[in-house]
């Protein structure tokens, strides 16, 4: 099936994406691996901020990894041109803003990849990390990178 059939048919809708906010690009192509820099949980609102375990809960995460997918796909199209020409995703790492001795990012960055299986079928089954830190860029509560197969 077509990601870019799977993303209409699902009625999500990608975000429009900000400028890099360093001395990097969002996305670098080498041979047959496109690698994506970490982007912050943001959504139409704006960021997504907070601490799991303290003002966030597992299912705020849950939604904050998403979105940081959305925008890691809104990346991929505007690079690639087209979402289907994406083979397979790779990896994905996924940071937490959290408490000390939070027992549960697995169960947020589910909510990454979640989607990634959502959207590209089998293709979107990846490695990953999923790491607790004390703190994320803007204080956002996740932060999302990727490695994805073209």
């Amino acid at each position: 099936m077509s990601a870019e059939k799977a993303i209409l048919d699902a009625g999500l809708v990608l975000p429009e994406l900000p400028a890099a906010g360093g001395n990097y690009i969002p996305a670098k192509t080498v041979g047959s691996l496109v690698y994506l820099s970490g982007v912050i949980s943001k959504d139409e609102s704006g960021l997504i901020a907070g601490t799991a375990g303290a003002d966030r809960t597992i299912e705020d995460g849950y939604g904050a990894a998403r979105a940081c997918t959305l925008q890691h796909l809104a990346v991929l199209r505007r690079h690639l041109g087209s979402l289907d020409l994406v083979k397979e995703v790779v990896s994905v790492n996924g940071y937490v803003n959290a408490v000390p001795g939070f027992p549960d990012p697995p169960k947020i960055i589910n909510g990454a990849s979640d989607l990634l299986v959502e959207v590209f079928g089998d293709a979107g089954r990846h490695v990953r990390a999923a790491i607790g830190v004390s703190a994320l860029p803007r204080n956002a509560l996740v932060e999302v990178q990727m490695v994805v197969a073209i």
